[in-house]
């Protein structure tokens, strides 16, 4: 038996991986999150798999139903959305899964960060402007480690996707101000990749109202950063007057 803990991606069903998908196909147990998980991603699975909606279950719950299979020649398909490395909890599962002596693997999926970059036609690395990208959230119910408060890695000015974080929109604009200018940039997209997208754009000082008007409340990510903007150096990577391993100086 082995489990396969897979990146379902952040809605769009074609933004599996080829190597997710296939897996899905062959598996004999779902266990998907269908809180946030495309349904639509199950499509593949075979006529005869068993699925489970972890949604509703635990911890113990879920690694119950990898355990009692553990003798059988199954494989079982443990869907996350977007990637299962970025807020996916799945090192726990992990953990629990070595103790049982159960092999498993990870896939790696389309976060929503690049995908809501993407329904911009934003870079979050442009050249001139931001060569970083932090992926964070704001301290709810749910702490942050101190040394990680939005305040402090606002310091940095760089690009920034903040997760699971827009029903707290107030909070996170006023944490981000110590440091970013409130002309900066913002975008908020909610469910990046579903047909029932919504994109809205700002800065620091419209964006919070904006946001209400819509009525985001979830499943969003906040990108800030001046990225979002329209003045930037050219690549060097295509320069024609700068030499590197594959290209000679034509300067």
């Amino acid at each position: 038996m082995k489990v396969y803990f897979i990146g379902a991606g952040p809605g769009e069903p074609e933004y599996m991986t080829l190597k997710g998908k296939s897996i899905i196909e062959s598996a004999d147990i779902l266990i998907y999150a269908g809180s946030l998980v495309n349904k639509e991603v199950l499509q593949w699975r075979k006529a005869d798999s068993i699925v489970y909606n972890s949604a509703g279950m635990h911890l113990d719950e879920v690694i119950d139903v990898m355990v009692k299979e553990k003798e059988k020649d199954k494989i079982i398909a443990r869907v996350h959305t977007g990637d299962p490395s970025i807020y996916g909890a799945i090192r726990e599962q992990m953990d629990r899964l070595k103790d049982e002596n159960i092999n498993y693997e990870v896939i790696p999926g389309v976060s929503s960060f690049v995908a809501a970059a993407a329904s911009l036609d934003k870079e979050f690395t442009l050249p001139g402007v931001s060569q970083t990208v932090i992926l964070t959230r704001k301290a709810g119910r749910t702490p942050v480690p101190e040394k990680e408060d939005l305040k402090l890695l606002a310091a940095h000015q760089a690009s920034m996707a903040i997760f699971l974080s827009v029903g707290m929109i107030d909070e996170v604009v006023e944490d981000l101000k110590t440091h970013y200018p409130v002309h900066t940039p913002v975008a908020v997209v909610q469910r990046a990749s579903w047909p029932d997208e919504i994109i809205v754009l700002g800065n620091l000082s419209t964006i919070s109202e904006k946001v209400k008007v819509a009525n985001i409340t979830k499943t969003a990510q906040i990108l800030v950063g001046d990225f979002l903007g329209d003045d930037y150096e050219l690549s060097k990577l295509y320069d024609k007057n700068f030499t590197h391993e594959y290209r000679k100086s034509e300067g």
